[in-house]
């Protein structure tokens, strides 16, 4: 999140929130959800989650600040099947569109463009790979809390055409030495902004990105 924020920021900045909820699709534990909040602060939001570990995370997260807890509904669909008002402010909809597959994904495009005013945002996080290629470990953060220091790493391979597999290694430190690591994998459909042009049928457009090559890419899709 922390690589994505300025894009994140860039797109919202301003945006009109009368027209109905912002939505966070895949949700996460809820750092996408406070940032939507702190951009814009008279927004309503519902943030979708379907992994309950994390969604406790994220609801947790948004009952301990009063600040989120009158704004954020959060829900338990994945993105294909949450729910939608009939009018929405935006979307934002990171770190999930590779996991969805291609005509599912188009279909979720059109329901959220259905529903969005002219202008209306879709700000969507992709990997920033558009074909699969070999990709070594990258620190994306580092960050000190208390007495230990923890590093999130990134890599990936290519796993099949039109297929990344991405690896992550949190790594934790205490007084310079190693405590422990948590590793996952996941398999990603790598595509470009242009893709969910041709998908969505929508105008879009690329933030600028800064960051390592692991950094994601930004895509704003409006109507």
């Amino acid at each position: 999140m922390a690589t994505s924020a300025p894009a994140l920021r860039a797109a919202l900045t301003g945006l009109d929130t009368g027209h109905g909820p912002v939505l966070d699709i895949g949700a996460g534990t809820g750092l996408v959800t406070a940032a939507i909040a702190e951009i814009l602060p008279s927004a309503a939001i519902r943030s979708a989650e379907p992994s309950p570990a994390m969604r406790a995370v994220l609801t947790s997260r948004v009952f301990s600040d009063p600040g989120l807890r009158g704004r954020v509904t959060v829900l338990p669909e994945p993105a294909q099947d949450m729910p939608l008002p009939d009018s929405i402010s935006a979307a934002v909809v990171f770190g999930v569109a590779g996991h969805i597959p291609r005509a599912e994904r188009t279909e979720l495009w059109r329901r959220l463009a259905d529903r969005l005013p002219p202008g209306g945002p879709i700000v969507v996080e992709l990997m920033g790979v558009e074909t699969p290629r070999s990709i070594p470990p990258v620190r994306m953060c580092r960050e000190t809390l208390g007495e230990q220091v923890y590093e999130w790493w990134i890599s990936g391979e290519p796993a099949g055409a039109g297929t990344m597999r991405w690896r992550t290694q949190w790594r934790v430190y205490r007084g310079g030495e190693p405590v422990r690591t948590v590793d996952d994998e996941y398999d990603w459909e790598t595509f470009g902004v242009e893709r969910l042009a041709e998908e969505s049928g929508l105008t879009v457009k690329r933030l600028p990105r800064s960051g390592p090559e692991a950094t994601p890419e930004i895509g704003v899709l409006v109507k």
